[in-house]
């Protein structure tokens, strides 16, 4: 095998692992990051994996009512509704 098919075979392999940790359902991952903490791997690594093995509450997007980031209901005071200004098109 030459260097550059190694190298091929490593990039894809990575490819791979990526897109299979990434399309993975949430709970598989973090059953799979807990497993993956127990190995003797560097810091980096483990940080994100104990980060991925946490169980979480919210689907992780910043766009619903679950997130975490999202406004407590009794937190802050309510909002005035934005005025939205419509321009129509010219026709000519």
């Amino acid at each position: 095998m030459s260097a550059q098919g190694l190298i091929v075979a490593i990039i894809v392999l990575g490819c791979c692992a990526y897109a299979a940790w990434s399309l993975m359902p949430s709970a598989a991952r973090r059953v799979l990051a807990a497993a993956l903490m127990k190995l003797p791997l560097p810091h980096l690594c483990l940080q994100y994996f104990a980060r991925a093995a946490k169980p979480s509450n919210s689907c992780g997007c910043d766009g619903c009512d679950h997130s975490e980031l999202a406004p407590k209901v009794g937190s802050q005071p309510a909002s005035k509704p934005a005025v939205v200004t419509f321009h129509p098109r010219l026709r000519r």
